[in-house]
């Protein structure tokens, strides 16, 4: 089993949020996934092949094919069920998923579909040529709220060995049953959900090698991987 990255995380920490995989290109390597487009323009949630967008303003819409990405993971989906997850608060359940995945030191991906209380989602406003840094894109993002709602947790656990090239731990995005509501996930309680995982022997990162910006970069930096850690808090 292979999970697909197109871009590191790393490269995000600078600003390079510039597109350089189209969607048309990022579906032939998976039918599940997350990412963002071209400006750090929100957060993408890849169910059954459809790639959603919500943005700044909370609107959910999907995605055309050739719109562009900067950072996607994207793997075709062979999940096996894990069993249900009920009453598990947010505090909760990271650990909660952690323990049932069959490693800490391989990739894995996982989903959570029912019904889950305070949530709360962000999205990021499109940014801008000259593209600031990831860390001052926080002043950017719009955070959304539900009470209760049914829906999809979706996203990856990487292993810290990884950090940099991706979000050490777990990186999770949300999508309403009615797609109305979504984003990249800060919080959540579980009421009740069915859990499936899906471990990957295999990692094809693909980096974009044709774009100038890429290869002038300089991520030999002790703050990488805090900055993403914050970025994604």
């Amino acid at each position: 089993m292979q999970l697909f990255q197109h871009g590191t995380l790393a490269n995000l920490v600078p600003g390079l949020f510039n597109g350089t995989l189209s969607i048309h290109e990022l579906l032939q390597h998976g039918d599940t996934g997350i990412g963002t487009l071209t400006g750090l323009d929100g957060e993408l949630i890849i169910l059954q092949g459809t790639v959603y967008q919500v943005n700044a303003q909370g609107v959910v819409r999907i995605v055309e094919a050739d719109e562009m990405v900067p950072f996607a993971n994207v793997h075709f989906a062979d999940f096996t069920a894990a069993g249900a997850v009920d009453q598990v608060t947010d505090a909760q359940l990271r650990d909660t998923l952690a323990h049932k995945l069959v490693s800490l030191n391989v990739f894995s991906s996982v989903t959570l579909t029912g019904t889950f209380a305070n949530v709360t989602t962000r999205a990021v406003a499109a940014q801008t040529r000259p593209y600031p840094s990831l860390k001052a894109t926080a002043a950017a993002q719009s955070v959304f709220t539900r009470d209760t709602v049914t829906g999809t947790i979706i996203g990856y656990y990487s292993p810290k060995l990884f950090a940099g090239a991706a979000a050490p731990g777990f990186h999770l995005h949300f999508l309403s049953d009615d797609h109305q509501f979504g984003g990249h996930l800060l919080h959540a309680d579980v009421l009740k959900a069915d859990l499936q995982l899906q471990a990957f022997e295999n990692l094809d990162l693909h980096l974009p090698i044709n774009e100038p910006e890429f290869l002038k970069l300089d991520l030999d930096s002790d703050e990488i991987v805090s900055d993403i850690e914050l970025a994604e808090k």
